[in-house]
């Protein structure tokens, strides 16, 4: 590469490195926001008095408040990602990898991963009636982590680990209702009682479908204090 072909693109380089930082710093504080105040709240202007950063930028990186919310519902799912199925999936398949999620899970909620606790049990909260693109996003992040725990309650089945499980889609429905109670219960009163209660319902559930007795024991112990 010759010295002025160099010159010539390193410069724009250097633009978009500085974009996608102000991206990444705008989201970060848009899903925290969003996860106290409720994702409609979002405003340009709000997003950039909490980054610290002109309406302008934000408005360059956005373009719209739509636009805004879509980016920060896929930065949400990235970090719920990262928090509750990637260290889950070094797990293999089975009950264990089951019981790593639904842990996961309650540490994402009980260590506040989002200030507000689950982001995407307040975004539903803020759009579950409004129709559009927003709404539809949020909606596919939730089919999308009860579908994966459907899917890993299906194989630990297939697996032999929960030989008496006929419905795993009936049985993620029914963690995921024993989570989010948990979590607006913990935010709502400020204590950590109800993901204990959200464990032994856990429990409860995965030795009714034969589940081995020690692991779900031990998952259920942990004290989330």
């Amino acid at each position: 590469m010759s010295t002025e072909t160099s010159s010539t693109v390193r410069p724009a380089d250097g633009r978009r490195v500085r974009g996608d930082a102000s991206r990444r710093t705008v989201l970060a504080a848009a899903v925290d926001l969003a996860s106290v105040e409720g994702l409609d709240q979002l405003s340009i202007g709000r997003i950039a008095h909490a980054a610290s950063v002109s309406k302008s930028g934000v408005a360059t990186l956005f373009g719209s408040k739509e636009r805004l919310q879509l980016a920060t519902v896929e930065a949400a799912r990235e970090r719920f990602v990262e928090a509750v199925l990637t260290p889950a999936r070094e797990l293999p398949r089975g009950l264990g990898r089951v019981l790593a999620l639904v842990d996961r899970w309650i540490a994402y909620s009980r260590d506040r991963v989002f200030p507000g606790g689950c982001f995407f049990a307040e975004a539903a909260a803020d759009f579950d009636a409004k129709p559009g693109e927003v709404r539809e996003a949020i909606r596919r992040a939730l089919d999308d982590w009860e579908g994966y725990l459907a899917a890993s309650l299906a194989h630990a089945r297939d697996l032999g680990d929960l030989p008496g499980l006929d419905d795993p889609a009936q049985l993620a429905f029914e963690c995921s209702a024993l989570l989010d109670l948990a979590n607006r219960d913990s935010v709502m009163r400020g204590t950590n009682v109800s993901y204990r209660r959200a464990r032994v319902g856990v429990a409860a559930r995965l030795r009714a479908a034969g589940g081995d007795e020690t692991a779900i024991a031990a998952f259920a112990a942990i004290p989330d204090a």
